[in-house]
């Protein structure tokens, strides 16, 4: 939590004057009893209308600088704490951008929202509760109890007593609070993933009729976070009524001790009455001070698990390389295994190819052969373990990330379109981009057609995720978008899932006919979209069964020939010839 107060050093004049104004407020308040105890021993004692007038302006003048003095702490605190909150957030967003891909899937997609939302929220409310009453509230109880010295020493000597039994209980229950609202936290986390996990397949929990199970598991992770936070809202909720206890008690003493020294003539009644207030000011604070640590036990748990997640070095290291300019859109896998985190088996193990400029490589494979594992690796979304992947002569651990990144569009397997238009979608592959050459890419992808036909066209809007389009459509979309980039290496990952036979036909002879020369490597589950590739590499359980063109493949690889004939087994001739179309 510590770490997280960099982000506090924009806000250094805030941080200092909104406690110091809060001080100031203190200081006034702290001299209001002795201002009544004058009231009461001078003035009702001698029946001085004049001096109880002037006391009582003099009071009213306290109120008006400590409320001045209040709402300018407030402005400061505030100030200072949404703008470490902004900081805070802009900072983790940035760092979790940084992250691998295996970091990411080993932290969790609901828990780093939880951390960039909930608990930047609770480190904001803590933050702005410190500055207005971590000083403040300790600045009136021992304040409080210095003053009562200068009434009278022996009656102060009770807050000698009821101080450090409060201070016991108030740090012994966030020294408890503290673990159980890290529970909490994680607890809000798992609700959060089921939510997130629901709203994403609600058309899969329909279709399978899975609603009442689904609820069922809600309600069970949600009974859990409450269980948790009853727990910690019990002994957080102790903290009241134990410093009321001992605070009364400590006045019902006072009240006592006042009494037998007002009639031996030690005090008078205005002094008894003043080290009431300061007993009453005592148990103020100090439920302020209760419910502050409460805040700052919450704040602290969350800033833990913020820090937590800033303190992941940041993804991949990168070096400076570019590559060689010679071997442009050459690709090659040196003896490649990987496995995910906690994956368990290798995902690949000991893949072995090279592929120049300009070649079209296919992937085949079975449901979970490694054939996006493979691709992934290309644009360094994850690490080899063993061996090494090389784009233009140089191990893609050496590279700037950006550079190399630069060198590739990427169609993922998943179609992702952002909300905004046609247009600004289409520029996340080349922000520079002109509308003639995001119509040639739309040409080239097969989706100039559909988006002619739109009102707007290219400044039609898109809904977040695509939602207002077809899945054939948003596909077509995101090839254009890597098209616009005009990649030294393209990558489609069975990103044509969702086409037609003739659409994704018609596809491939645009990608052929492309200028330049482009190094593409086309994964996908169809025999007939890799048929014309220079090469085709054919995976099983993450090994290479059989690499060769498709002729080839078809005398001497049974994985291939099982995946080929399972989709042409009808008509042998009659579907060759469709998909040779």
């Amino acid at each position: 939590m510590t770490k997280l107060l960099v982000y506090l050093k924009d806000y250094k004049k805030e941080s200092v004057l909104g406690p110091l104004f809060k001080l100031l407020e203190a200081s006034f308040e702290l001299i209001v009893p002795l201002v009544v105890a004058s009231m009461i021993d001078v003035g009702i004692a001698n029946r001085d209308k004049g001096y109880i007038l002037k006391m009582c302006l003099i009071m009213a003048a306290l109120g008006l600088i400590g409320l001045t003095c209040s709402v300018t702490a407030q402005f400061f605190a505030a100030k200072a704490a949404v703008g470490f909150a902004t900081k805070l957030r802009h900072g983790l967003f940035e760092h979790i951008q940084k992250l691998s891909f295996s970091q990411m899937d080993r932290e969790g997609t609901s828990t780093l929202i939880t951390r960039i939302t909930s608990d930047i929220n609770q480190v904001q409310s803590g933050v702005n509760l410190v500055l207005r009453l971590f000083l403040r509230s300790p600045f009136i109880v021992f304040g409080a109890m210095i003053m009562a010295f200068t009434v009278d020493g022996k009656a102060a000597l009770i807050f000698v007593v009821v101080i450090p039994i409060l201070s016991v209980i108030v740090f012994g229950i966030m020294l408890i609070s503290i673990p159980l609202y890290k529970k909490v936290q994680g607890a809000l986390d798992r609700v959060l993933g089921i939510t997130r996990e629901n709203l994403t397949g609600v058309r899969v929990i329909r279709a399978f009729g899975q609603e009442e199970a689904e609820v069922a598991k809600f309600d069970g992770e949600n009974d859990a976070l409450r269980h948790v936070q009853m727990v910690a809202a019990r002994i957080s909720a102790l903290m009241n009524p134990l410093t009321y206890v001992v605070i009364n008690g400590g006045l019902i003493a006072l009240i006592y001790v006042g009494a037998v020294r007002v009639e031996a003539g030690i005090l008078t009644q205005g002094q008894v009455v003043a080290l009431v207030n300061y007993m009453s000011q005592i148990l103020v604070e100090l439920v302020k001070l209760a419910n502050l640590i409460i805040t700052v036990t919450k704040a602290v748990a969350c800033g833990n698990r913020i820090q937590s997640i800033l303190e992941e070095p940041a993804g991949m290291e990168e070096k400076d390389s570019r590559g060689d300019e010679k071997l442009t859109g050459c690709v090659e896998f040196d003896h490649v295994s990987m496995r995910y985190y906690e994956g368990g088996e290798e995902a690949l193990t000991d893949i072995h190819f090279k592929a120049v400029r300009g070649q079209t490589i296919g992937v085949i494979g079975g449901t979970g052969s490694g054939k996006s594992s493979l691709v992934n690796l290309i644009p360094r979304f994850y690490d080899a373990e063993k061996g090494s992947v090389k784009v233009d002569g140089v191990d893609v651990k050496e590279y700037d990330l950006t550079a190399l990144r630069d060198k590739i569009g990427v169609v993922m397997q998943k179609a992702v379109l952002f909300h905004g238009t046609i247009r600004e979608n289409l520029k996340w592959g080349n922000e520079s981009a002109s509308d003639e050459e995001l119509w040639e890419a739309l040409r080239t992808a097969q989706a100039k057609e559909f988006v002619l036909q739109k009102k707007d066209q290219l400044d039609e809007m898109i809904e977040q995720e695509g939602r207002n389009l077809s899945g054939g459509q948003r596909q077509r979309l995101s090839i254009a978008r890597a098209l616009v980039k005009k990649p030294e290496i393209l990558i489609l990952d069975d990103s044509a899932s969702a086409l037609d036979y003739a659409t994704d036909a018609a596809l491939r002879r645009s990608l052929k006919e492309m200028p330049g020369e482009t190094t593409a490597f086309i994964v996908s589950q169809r025999a007939s979209s890799l048929m014309h590739a220079d090469t085709i590499i054919v995976l099983d359980d993450g090994n290479v069964a059989g690499m060769g063109t498709h002729e080839e493949l078809l005398k001497t690889c049974e994985v291939y020939q099982e995946i080929y004939y399972s989709q042409f087994e009808r008509s042998d001739k009659g579907d060759k010839k469709e998909g040779e179309n």
